[in-house]
């Protein structure tokens, strides 16, 4: 059993923002890919956390390809992941201590990636 900060009043701001966008928000800023990003360096990118349990498996990734007519599936999927992992969960947000969270991601679509779903699943946790 884990020990988690005292209960939020508010819930945590979580922004989702395209690691390719500059300048990044000021925040604790999560890598949500399980892949590094291309074109990327590591030192280029300041990370705070890159939890890995918490991106789309390889084989959910690699079946939903960003094909947007397999969104609605991905997501229940992805969330059906997420739900085994609430204990990370509450680790990242407890890393935070109260900063933005800014959820990084690689894809085009600003409305159909992983990082959207990681954002609906944190903000639905009870820490």
């Amino acid at each position: 059993m884990t020990s988690h900060s005292p209960l939020r009043l508010h819930p945590p701001e979580i922004i989702t923002w395209r690691v390719y966008e500059r300048p990044l928000p000021a925040g604790y800023h999560v890598l949500a890919e399980r892949l590094w990003p291309r074109g990327v360096r590591k030192e280029d990118l300041p990370l705070d956390d890159w939890p890995k349990e918490l991106t789309p498996s390889t084989a959910l990734r690699q079946w939903f390809g960003h094909v947007e007519d397999r969104w609605t599936e991905f997501r229940e999927r992805y969330l059906k992941e997420l739900a085994e992992h609430q204990e990370e969960a509450c680790r990242l947000l407890d890393n935070a201590e109260g900063r933005p969270v800014i959820l990084l991601y690689a894809a085009h679509d600003k409305i159909h990636n992983g990082a959207v779903v990681l954002r609906e699943f944190l903000l639905s946790q009870s820490c």
